[in-house]
């Protein structure tokens, strides 16, 4: 899985069975993705991931009973392949955007990344059958979550994740309306 844009197969699983299939499967893929926009491809392989993710569950999870703490539970999971500094309060660089030198804060997964997942992960649920009332990935402890995820990271890395909002149309005074010479 791919969350930062740049480097690929974060998530590796080891399955040994099915090897002609599994030929089959990447060229079918291979020629799916050549006609699919970046963003289903991204989908499709994020929800694979998820998949495998339950697969490897113990015990087991079938989808059906899949919810929003499992989704949790994969996020923190997630976060041991994390790329993006987050400062811890005792950190002498807390809040500050660009540190002037390292420290042993952890990596985490992005605030972004993990949002721009979860939107992916909560259409294919849908996609692939999933009722939206019953979709694990809306849940509102996967939102709170995430919003929690946002605020640390903001305060820790100093950085505002405020959405920017259109400004209201400027009041400059319209300039008087030109007069013909008498």
């Amino acid at each position: 899985m791919d969350f930062s844009g740049s480097s690929s197969n974060s998530f590796v699983v080891i399955n040994n069975n099915n090897n002609n299939n599994n030929a089959m499967n990447h060229q079918h893929s291979a020629t799916a993705s050549s006609s699919s926009s970046r963003y289903e491809n991204q989908k499709r392989r994020d929800w694979k991931t998820f998949g495998q993710y339950l697969n490897n569950h113990r015990p087991p999870l079938a989808l059906s009973r899949c919810s929003g703490a499992h989704v949790l539970e994969f996020l923190r999971y997630l976060d041991q392949f994390g790329k993006t500094k987050v400062h811890t309060p005792i950190c002498p660089f807390y809040g500050l955007p660009n540190p002037p030198a390292p420290c042993p804060c952890p990596l985490r997964q992005a605030w972004g990344s993990l949002d721009a997942l979860v939107g992916r992960l909560r259409a294919a649920f849908e996609e692939n059958g999933g009722k939206p009332e019953a979709n694990p990935f809306g849940a509102r402890a996967v939102r709170l979550y995430l919003r929690e995820v946002r605020d640390l990271q903001s305060k820790a890395r100093g950085i505002s994740y405020d959405k920017k909002r259109k400004r209201p149309p400027s009041q400059h005074p319209l300039p008087p309306p030109h007069t013909a010479p008498s």
